[in-house]
């Protein structure tokens, strides 16, 4: 049978895309269909920015990333990165490609692989065209779309979703009343979508 998971992450989360590719596969494997979320962190239900973090504790961040990096396969460039833009209009490509039944993940994997992997400003429009026609997606359709009504209402709405579910980081997937926050959660989410939940 068919399950549904509520996907909440942000195009700027490293974790995100270190899990991405994990979580895209095991929805294949278990017959999810995958509901996706996007916002920022969710400071009202406690969030905490890296940057608001203590130096100790954002030390600690970046040694984890590296580690799970390697494990899932991923290349960070975490230290000396270029003075970039927001990367959070990024998400409105995701979302359109989402509401039109195009291929949001991946669309998602490019923008993120370029933030993350290459330390690409994915901020700037015209930035995020290219890198989504390289991958071979129309970056100039999601271009034209980005500012429109259902992609800002969704947007809008996706917050106030995470927000009541009470979604506070990045990635958290929600299946049934569980809430698994972060990849390395991905087992425990598993083991629920097979009956085994706490």
């Amino acid at each position: 049978m068919t399950k549904s998971v509520e996907y909440f992450f942000s195009i700027s989360s490293p974790w995100s895309y270190i899990g991405l590719d994990a979580f895209a596969e095991l929805a294949v494997n278990n017959d999810i269909i995958i509901k996706p979320y996007l916002t920022t962190v969710v400071e009202e239900n406690g969030g905490i920015f890296s940057r608001n973090r203590p130096e100790i504790r954002r030390a600690y961040w970046i040694r984890d990333l590296k580690r799970w990096a390697r494990v899932r396969g991923k290349t960070l460039i975490l230290e000396n990165r270029p003075e970039l833009s927001d990367p959070t209009p990024a998400s409105f490509f995701v979302i359109a490609a989402y509401l039109d039944g195009q291929d949001w993940i991946g669309v998602t994997r490019a923008l993120q692989h370029a933030f993350w992997s290459e330390a690409k400003d994915i901020g700037r429009p015209d930035i995020r065209e290219a890198i989504v026609n390289a991958a071979g997606l129309d970056g100039a359709a999601l271009l034209r779309r980005q500012a429109d009504d259902d992609v800002q209402q969704k947007w809008a709405a996706d917050r106030v979703h995470a927000r009541e579910r009470g979604v506070f980081g990045f990635p958290t997937f929600a299946y049934e009343d569980e809430l698994y926050w972060g990849q390395d959660n991905l087992p425990f989410l598993e083991r629920h979508l097979y009956g085994d939940k706490p």
